[in-house]
């Protein structure tokens, strides 16, 4: 299992079953401006703010479920974009 997280705000973005569909997202919102759903940041200070999304890997046969890896993914701000990614892709 794969979520991608804001985590400078706890935000949880979603469930994927493979790395590359969590990727897909990433390249998604890459492409929407930062004050713009859903890279505006959900506090206040969203102006000044940012959005930095990773990609946890879970291990779900655990119960709570066993984190495995985290990658930083994406980093949204008015400065603009920064992708991380690209050892993967």
């Amino acid at each position: 299992m794969f979520v991608i997280e804001d985590e400078i705000h706890a935000d949880f973005i979603g469930e994927y079953a493979t790395i590359a569909e969590a990727i897909a997202v990433l390249r998604r919102f890459r492409g929407i401006p930062w004050d713009q759903r859903p890279n505006v940041a959900p506090c206040t200070s969203w102006r000044t703010c940012e959005r930095r999304y990773q990609i946890i890997e879970f291990d779900t046969t655990f119960k709570p479920w066993r984190q495995i890896r985290c990658v930083p993914a994406l980093n949204v701000s008015a400065r603009g974009t920064e992708w991380l990614l690209d050892e993967l892709h």
